[in-house]
């Protein structure tokens, strides 16, 4: 059997895992997954089909692109890596973008009525350990003061972060999100406009974000805690929805 396991929060899991998903849909493999149960509460369904073998490869960044494009494989496959370069995770967006993944994505939402019936604004807003990273609430405010909308909805992992409190008193509607990462996921990619921080969680409601307008950072040493890898987290540069649009700053 093929095991897709390696270390990582819920963000890096869900990347991990659908690539690892893709490249078993297409050699039939047999696999199993570190947080099958949690990822697939979003909507999102990991392929585990029926292909073991005696030996094992190692699948990681440098490897994923060659072994996809064979005809067929003999090997069952482990993981460590992250998935998250920037071919890599392109056939992962495209994967999300694709139109039957869409359509199971947002009949299965449980707040499938707000897809482009809204006009809310959310922020997911990554800080505790990496808060120095954070481009901090004047980058928010700037995107914020050019929009027009009604509710402002945030979720961060640092609530009383100076960041969120500035942010609290100068907008009335202000709302802080408080649930688990899935509903998180869910409820924000349906909002009309959607502002991200650096970070997997973050890319991960971007991707789903099909009729939203989303903000996202340019990939830049400034932000990105991991820049001295730098095909760990690429996973923002070029993206465009089909329906929605990708706006970077």
């Amino acid at each position: 059997m093929s095991i897709c396991d390696g270390i990582g929060r819920y963000g890096n899991q869900i990347f991990r895992s659908l690539a690892v998903s893709i490249f078993a849909e297409k050699f039939n493999l047999s696999v199993k997954y570190k947080d099958k149960v949690n990822i697939e509460r979003l909507g999102l369904k990991l392929f585990n089909g029926v292909n073991r073998y005696k030996n094992s490869i190692e699948l990681n960044d440098n490897n994923y692109l060659d072994l996809l494009n064979k005809d067929s494989i003999n090997s069952n496959i482990r993981t460590k890596s992250y998935f998250q370069t920037k071919r890599i995770t392109d056939i992962v967006f495209s994967y999300l973008n694709s139109d039957k993944i869409m359509k199971d994505m947002m009949y299965n939402n449980k707040y499938k009525s707000r897809y482009n019936n809204n006009n809310d604004c959310f922020i997911h807003i990554r800080l505790g350990d990496v808060s120095k990273y954070n481009p901090g609430y004047e980058y928010y405010n700037q995107i914020l003061s050019k929009l027009k909308f009604d509710n402002l909805y945030i979720a961060s992992d640092s609530p009383e972060h100076d960041i969120i409190v500035k942010l609290k008193n100068k907008y009335n509607n202000f709302k802080f999100y408080n649930s688990s990462l899935e509903d998180i996921i869910l409820f924000g990619s349906t909002n009309k406009y959607v502002i991200l921080s650096y970070g997997t969680f973050s890319g991960i409601i971007g991707y789903l974000s099909y009729y939203s307008n989303v903000y996202s950072l340019k990939y830049c040493e400034e932000y990105c805690w991991d820049w001295d890898k730098q095909d760990e987290c690429d996973i923002f540069r070029d993206k465009t929805n089909k329906i929605g649009k990708w706006i970077i700053n």
